[in-house]
């Protein structure tokens, strides 16, 4: 592409422009990327905390209930006395432009339980509070798991504009800036010879 400009100082101010904000582009673009990398890493680290911990609570939730259903027999028709779940509100903040969600919910236990307390017992209580612990963990884990995945589209979306500057544009954009400038000293040079012969020719 270098060949096909004329070698004017009107190109050769452009092509500088454009190497410039090609540069500061490209700066900005690592910059970015090292910024979402961070921010990634510390959602990767929450997730595997909340997995393993996920796991126990599902564990101890499904043990409470069974004892529940040992000492109350069958629970299912207390449980269905339960409201349904609609507290999770959706909102999003931004990194660096990019949208990342924020779960919230009230999803604690009331100081009044919506389910008879006559019919149950404290084995149904811990069953209660532990399935409401795996329910916030879950709205963590779920908000955490999706931005991850929405920081890796970034990152790789980010490399990706890098890589085309560093690899091309940058380089495209020396090329031809290294072709007009010697163009136009060697334009100067023939200039200068030409004025030497000229008034050598003068003083003859």
């Amino acid at each position: 592409m270098a060949e096909q400009l004329f070698a004017t100082k009107g190109n050769l101010i452009k092509v500088r422009r454009s190497l410039k904000q090609a540069q500061l582009g490209y700066d900005l673009m690592d910059r970015k990327r090292s910024v979402l990398v961070r921010e990634m890493m510390s959602h990767i680290d929450e997730a595997r905390e909340l997995r393993d911990e996920i796991d126990t609570t599902y564990s101890e939730a499904y043990r409470a209930l069974e004892y529940a259903n040992m000492t109350l027999g069958v629970v299912s028709t207390i449980a269905k006395t339960f409201p349904i779940e609609n507290s999770l509100k959706l909102s999003v903040r931004s990194v660096m432009s990019v949208e990342l969600p924020k779960l919230t919910a009230e999803l604690s236990p009331s100081d009044r339980p919506t389910y008879p307390m006559t019919l149950t017992s404290s084995a149904f209580d811990e069953a209660y509070i532990k399935f409401n612990r795996a329910k916030e963990i879950t709205v963590r884990l779920a908000e955490t798991e999706n931005s991850i995945y929405r920081l890796a589209e970034a990152i790789k979306k980010t490399q990706k504009r890098a890589n085309a500057l560093k690899n091309i544009m940058i380089p495209r954009f020396q090329q031809q800036l290294k072709f007009i400038s010697s163009a136009l000293d060697e334009k100067e040079r023939e200039e200068f010879s030409r004025q030497k012969v000229i008034k050598r020719r003068k003083m003859k």
